[in-house]
């Protein structure tokens, strides 16, 4: 039996340690809560070196059913705990604290306080920029080389990705500019119909090739233009 059990189980718990009913300090030992509630267990290194809490519950911005905000703090983790009515073994995290040894992934150097992070422990990181004239939201991966970047002063998207694209629907794609061009630069070029592929231009429509240019048809060719001319 730990400590913490030899409270829980005291008829007078209270002349044992008393109430308290402010904050303290612990570390997280414990998060694969077996009734997959988001609980963790927490150690409090002012009360001892070895025992561990019961599983305790996080308080989080937002919370419901097969909802919410789910960030559970890492082990060794070092977190605010409070507890209910004072009890000590009715725990509650508030949140997670940084320290010397466990730094924050960005510091406010210049004092702006224009960078706002999400990261994750492989380094995955969501960065708002509220840098002013240059304010832009960057989804990135840790290698980052791959990488979505909404650029608000430009008003532009960059998708930029090491390796390969793919966009997949199984309804219709759609890619459409008022106004601007559409460019796809490339080493190799392919399109792929299962039935109609059909190619309209409102004024010039130019093919150009600096070795060979086939056109290759089962059913025969039909150019209907009274202006064609062959060279």
């Amino acid at each position: 039996m730990n400590w913490f059990d030899l409270i829980r189980d005291s008829e007078s718990h209270e002349a044992l340690v008393g109430r308290i009913y402010g904050v303290a300090i612990g570390l997280v030992t414990n998060n694969k809560d077996p009734d997959k509630l988001g609980r963790v267990k927490v150690r409090f290194p002012w009360l001892s070196d070895k025992d561990e809490s019961h599983w305790t519950r996080i308080a989080i911005p937002m919370a419901g059913k097969d909802r919410g905000l789910y960030f559970l703090p890492e082990v060794g983790d070092e977190v605010l705990v409070a507890f209910n009515q004072g009890n000590l073994h009715d725990p509650y995290i508030l949140g997670a604290l940084w320290n010397k040894t466990d730094r924050p992934p960005a510091t406010n150097e210049d004092g702006e306080n224009n960078i706002h992070m999400i990261k994750s422990r492989s380094g995955h990181t969501i960065t708002l920029d509220d840098t002013s004239d240059q304010e832009k939201i960057t989804i990135c991966d840790k290698t980052k080389k791959n990488q979505i970047v909404i650029d608000s002063a430009k008003n532009t998207i960059t998708i930029q990705v090491e390796q390969e694209l793919t966009i997949e629907a199984k309804g219709n794609i759609t890619l459409r500019t008022s106004g601007g061009d559409v460019a796809i630069t490339c080493q190799n070029f392919s399109v792929q119909a299962q039935q109609k592929c059909q190619i309209k231009a409102a004024a010039n429509l130019d093919l150009e090739a600096n070795t060979g240019l086939g056109v290759k048809c089962l059913a025969g060719v039909n150019v209907n233009n009274g202006a064609l001319e062959v060279i």
